[in-house]
């Protein structure tokens, strides 16, 4: 059996190698708008889970008597779960039928909050957050699979929309985190989501179309092929670097910026700090705009102009410090900038091996989301020694080296 990292073997003949989707997904933008809605929200409820405790960290440190560096690790932990889950769950996307492993990796991830909700000590919860992020890798199993369903021409457009999904839930977990834990407390956010995510898997399973596996290599071949994508595309790993370095300011300042609001300079409670995260959620208005940009060929440029951004809203938030309405308005401007690099990186990733996306997709968001769990623990390391401006300071820097390569690389004007 051949094992080139560059070909998949096509399943079995009988084995349909698409979805069988009807006459009006193969129609205009290629996917029913309904099942974009679907898979928005989806992935949106899915990725939530990955930051309820964003919110909660000095809660929580009260609740198990450790301190803010320590409570910081919950973060980092979800984080780095998601990278392991990345590497070798998301794989699985290109190799078994994807609908039934959504529905198989959410109920782990149901039980994995449940265990969570009901921790009785700090290391249980850390260890059922870590296997909570693993697995909601789901998410990342879902946008590829929009991708592979849309008209190369739509492309963009359809993974904008899905994406938009995915990034407002990331935003308004925070808020809906604190309110829910400021009205019934913390456990409720975790027995709430494990809820919620059974009900989800059940509807997948109902609503997505069968969509058989683009290889039949075996599970370590796969894994090996992974790797050596890397290799064979150089546009995979820097437009994964590059997202790292923007997802790292944005970790920095959303792990934090609960302790700055709750802390002297502002007072806030729980509910406050969840209302504030609010204003993150205006930055998702820009991924249906970025998949069109990228459509229309401006990814260079707009790469460069949101590494920059990323870096201006991180000192805005620094002089926001005792300003709610700049910090507020630097919130908008980091979740803009980290919204506009994914979105132009996965158009760019996508077309690299339609038969391979699930893979690509693996090492995209493995490769950045190391730099959200960086970005977490170190801006809580300079929170804890130096006070906000240290993690401001920390969170500007984090793109310059990204902003310097772009600028030099000619190699490939399209990447």
């Amino acid at each position: 059996m051949a094992t080139s990292p560059n070909v998949s073997t096509p399943s079995a003949p009988t084995a349909p190698a698409a979805p069988a989707a009807p006459a009006a997904a193969r129609a205009g933008d290629g996917v029913p708008g309904g099942l974009v809605a679907l898979l928005a929200v989806s992935t949106g409820m899915t990725a939530a889970n990955l930051y309820y405790a964003q919110p909660l960290l000095a809660r929580l440190a009260e609740v198990f008597h450790v301190g803010t560096a320590t409570a910081g690790a919950l973060v980092t932990a979800t984080q780095i779960g998601y990278v392991l889950g990345m590497l070798f769950l998301v794989p699985l996307g290109d190799r078994f039928e994807k609908r039934r492993l959504v529905a198989v990796l959410l109920l782990v991830t149901s039980a994995a909050m449940a265990v969570a909700g009901t921790a009785g000590s700090f290391p249980v919860l850390l260890a059922a957050s870590l296997v909570s992020g693993g697995t909601s890798v789901v998410a990342q199993i879902l946008v590829p699979f929009a991708a592979g369903l849309a008209p190369d021409h739509a492309r963009g457009r359809t993974v904008g929309r899905v994406m938009a999904g995915l990034l407002t839930g990331i935003l308004l977990s925070r808020t809906l985190s604190s309110l829910v834990a400021d009205a019934a407390g913390w456990r409720a956010v975790y027995l709430g989501s494990a809820v919620l995510t059974t009900v989800l898997a059940a509807a997948l399973y109902r609503a997505l179309p069968r969509h058989a596996a683009t290889t039949d290599l075996p599970y370590h071949h796969v894994l090996r092929s992974t790797a050596r994508l890397v290799r064979t595309h150089p546009a995979l790993l820097k437009r994964g670097l590059y997202q790292a370095a923007v997802f790292g300011s944005f970790s920095a300042f959303w792990t934090t910026v609960s302790f700055q609001l709750t802390g002297p300079a502002f007072g806030y409670s729980e509910a406050g700090v969840g209302l504030f995260a609010l204003v993150g959620a205006a930055g998702a208005l820009v991924a249906p705009a970025a998949g069109r940009w990228a459509d229309r060929g401006l990814g260079r440029p707009l790469t460069g102009a949101a590494l920059l951004t990323a870096s201006l809203g991180a000192l805005l938030a620094g002089l926001g410090g005792h300003h709610i309405l700049l910090l507020a308005l630097a919130a908008i401007v980091i979740d803009i900038a980290v919204q506009t690099t994914l979105i132009l990186g996965q158009h760019v990733v996508y077309q690299l091996d339609p038969a391979a996306r699930a893979r690509l997709n693996s090492v995209f968001i493995a490769t950045f989301f190391l730099g959200g769990a960086l970005g977490s623990e170190l801006g809580t390391l300079a929170y804890h020694a130096g006070g906000w401006w240290a993690v401001a300071g920390f969170a500007a820097l984090l793109p310059l080296p990204a902003l310097a390569h772009w600028a030099t690389d000619r190699k490939s004007l399209a990447s």
